[in-house]
């Protein structure tokens, strides 16, 4: 029984960090239009966090932490959130939410680079195909000048692709740090955390800030649907599959965020689809597939497994 449990958790995170995540594109795309930034992402997560910490609290999870767990929960709030979230949602004031996500699809080919670096040992064949494979399909996809159209847009490409950096470094750091072992507040801790810091940051780069009764109707349900599916739902399940499962099978939500991101993005938004994009993202799209579905290999009668 626990192990049928166990697995439908796991289905229903998957499923939760696939199709919310792929439509956090849009929501995010539509609230940057009015709010500034690091505003925007300091009351989400600090709504979130706090929600999530309350939730904690009513329903009798230990908070029960060290300053080892602490000192962690802030390393990856910073790669995560600040970073990895808030930072990318900076960049999409330049580029099209679509486009962002292809862009974020390139997270298991930065993940392997990283364990490949910290392992330091050769690339299976598939993985070598897989890295190929995405560098292409991202080279195809950058390269559009009908897209490409102002030294803005390049710069908010470059900053993308830094934040997916700072994400698969994240991803690799969590799977093996100590955090707390309850997840709510694991990922409460984090957000509260991120919330507090991107709150200086709005106001040192004197960002303005509004009440939410004077945002757009738009931009309002885009903020809920930001903190309760994208910020407690889907982060708090990210956390959880970390913890349960490989972090290269984490992330495959590259497959379908990117396919939900430039869908919802082109009928919501208007955003165009080039030829170019489709064919770059079916060469990314195939790279990382190469790179998630290489054979792992078992290193000791632990279970440790060694890509």
């Amino acid at each position: 029984m626990k192990a049928n449990k166990s697995q439908i958790l796991i289905i229903i995170a998957f499923i939760s960090i696939y199709v919310i995540w792929g439509s956090t594109y849009l929501f995010n795309k539509v609230a940057v239009t009015e709010l500034p930034p690091f505003f925007l992402a300091c009351i989400r997560f600090s709504t979130a966090g706090v929600l999530m910490l309350l939730i904690a609290k009513i329903f009798g999870f230990s908070f029960k932490i060290n300053k080892k767990q602490i000192l962690n929960s802030a390393i990856a709030s910073l790669f995560f959130l600040i970073l990895g979230n808030s930072v990318f949602v900076w960049a999409l004031q330049f580029v099209d939410s679509g486009f962002a996500a292809l862009i974020a699809s390139t997270q298991p080919l930065f993940v392997l680079l990283i364990l490949r670096f910290m392992d330091r040992k050769p690339m299976q064949k598939k993985s070598i195909i897989g890295v190929c494979l995405g560098i292409t399909g991202m080279i195809l996809l950058v390269s559009q000048k009908e897209l490409v159209t102002s030294e803005e847009t390049i710069l908010g490409i470059l900053v993308m692709l830094g934040c997916v950096l700072g994400w698969s470094y994240g991803g690799v750091f969590v799977s093996k740090a100590s955090l707390p072992k309850n997840f709510f507040v694991s990922t409460g801790i984090q957000m509260v955390i991120a919330g507090a810091v991107l709150g200086i940051l709005s106001l040192f780069f004197q960002e303005n800030w509004t009440s939410p009764f004077n945002w757009s109707a738009n931009v309002q349900i885009s903020m809920l649907l930001l903190i309760i599916l994208g910020g407690i739902v889907a982060f708090t399940a990210f956390n959880y599959l970390l913890k349960v499962v490989s972090t290269e099978k984490v992330a495959t939500s590259a497959y379908v965020n990117p396919v939900i991101a430039l869908f919802m993005g082109w009928y919501f938004l208007d955003e165009k689809i080039s030829l170019q994009s489709i064919i770059a993202s079916a060469i990314l799209l195939t790279g990382v597939y190469f790179i998630t579905s290489r054979k792992r290999k078992v290193k000791n009668v632990t279970g440790t497994a060694k890509t």
